[in-house]
Order: structure tokens, then sequence, then C-alpha cells
């Protein structure tokens, strides 16, 4: 049985509507702060599609209205589901917008966990959009992407080995500073700019990168922002760092 659902959010970012819409309504801004490595053709009728790790996902874009509009609705599956995503852009004095997102469609039989994740994930997404335009608005970011198993882990367990993986203290605050090393890329050292029971996220100086603890495994959705960034070669390093420590 399916079960129709509707969220919204707005909130107001530090941009203009022109600096918004390139963020939001295509691919290099998509990648630069959402999931996955993203394309979107820029017309009513077009393709949006999102792939991460591998696996492709498609929505036909319902509205294209540059600065002001951008909506998209996934195919609906054998089951009726599907998803459509809105996104309204409203500038403001002083250089900022407000972005209002209608996140809507239909779920399935676990809708309740599905819902609760999507309300969850919206405001760190949110957030992450607004690190990526008040510190590296008008770049391109590369996309990392990296998943391992943590066998036998708990979400708090998981957690509690990438906290110190990144030499952050047991319950990391807002602020405090994050060090890794990863084998074959230059060092991580920045600042946690979110941190709950499911999310680290630092911002540093070349990249936002997030680490994310599940229930027996961890995901790394990266956004790199150094000079010519070797995409391919970073996802397989942190690929491999992601997968020695939850070994």
């Amino acid at each position: 049985m399916t079960h129709p659902f509707e969220i919204t959010f707005e909130t107001t970012l530090p941009a203009s509507p022109e600096q918004v819409w390139e963020a939001i309504a295509t691919g290099p801004g998509i990648d630069s702060w959402f999931m996955g490595r993203n394309e979107v053709e820029p017309r009513e009728g077009g393709v949006a599609a999102m792939d991460i790790g591998g696996r492709r996902e498609e929505a036909v874009i319902t509205a294209h209205e540059p600065g002001k509009r951008f909506a998209s609705r996934t195919a609906e599956g054998e089951d009726g589901r599907f998803m459509a995503f809105e996104y309204l852009i409203e500038g403001r004095d002083r250089s900022s917008t407000v972005l209002r997102v209608v996140h809507s469609g239909l779920l399935g039989d676990d809708w309740q966990d599905e819902y609760d994740a999507l309300r969850r994930g919206w405001p760190f997404h949110l957030h992450t959009l607004r690190e990526y335009l008040a510190h590296f608005a008008g770049r391109a970011g590369a996309p990392v992407f990296a998943v391992a198993p943590s066998p036998g882990r708990t979400p708090l367990e998981t957690g509690a080995v990438l906290v110190r993986a990144l030499s952050l203290p047991a319950t990391p605050a807002v602020g405090a500073r994050a060090y890794a090393e990863p084998a074959g890329l230059p060092p991580l050292d920045g600042e946690v700019v979110w941190s709950d029971d499911e999310r680290i996220e630092v911002r540093a100086a070349d990249g936002i990168y997030t680490f994310h603890h599940g229930s027996g495994v961890a995901l790394m959705f990266h956004h790199l922002f150094g000079p010519d960034p070797d995409r391919d070669g970073a996802e397989a390093a942190w690929q491999r760092w992601l997968t020695g420590l939850l070994a």
C-alpha cells in the first residue's frame, strides 16, 4: 500500500537568486552540495539524473523557470511510488535569497521510516547548500562517494570509529577541529559544521566532507573544491580509507 506525503522547508541563503539557481538546477551546482553525480537537461521535459555508486535515478523536469522555479518528478514504480521535487526562489535585499523546497510523492509500506528519514535529511542538505554558497560560491565541486560495511556495529558504534579517525572528541560539537591523514590524499584539516546522531560534516579549505554512520554501514559524501581535483583518484583513496577503517 502506498502513502502520499509532502514536506516543505524554507531557508534564507547568503547568495543571489542567480547563484541559488545555478546550485539547484544545474549538474555541476547540484554536485557541489547534494548527493551523487548529477546531470540536468536545462528545459521543461528534460531529464535530471543522479548517479550514486553506479546506481542511476532519473526524473523528468516539470518546471524550468531560471531564477524562479525548478521542479522534477520521477516515473511511477510498479506499486505507484514516485518522488516529486519543487524549488521556489525569491530574491531579497542585501544579496540574500529565500529558497522554498517542497518534496512530495507516494511512499511504500515502510512509509513511516522513509518519511522520518526525509524529514531528518533535508535540514542537513540545506545546511550543506548554505555552506557551499557561503564559502565556495561560483566554484563547481567534485563529488566523492564511498560506502563500506561496518560489521556488527550499531550506528553509535560506527560513529565512534569515525569520530576517533577524525581526531575528534567523543561527542563532537560544531566548531571542533577535525584532522585525518588518508593515504594518497592531502590531510583533512577542518572545522565541524554539523554533528548529530547520523552525520558529521567538516568544512576545510578545499572542500565539504560528510561522514554518515548507519546500522552496519558507513557512507561518505564529499565535495572537493581544490584546483583540478582528481575525483576518481580521491574517491578510490577515500574508499580504501573507509574500508580499512571499518574492516
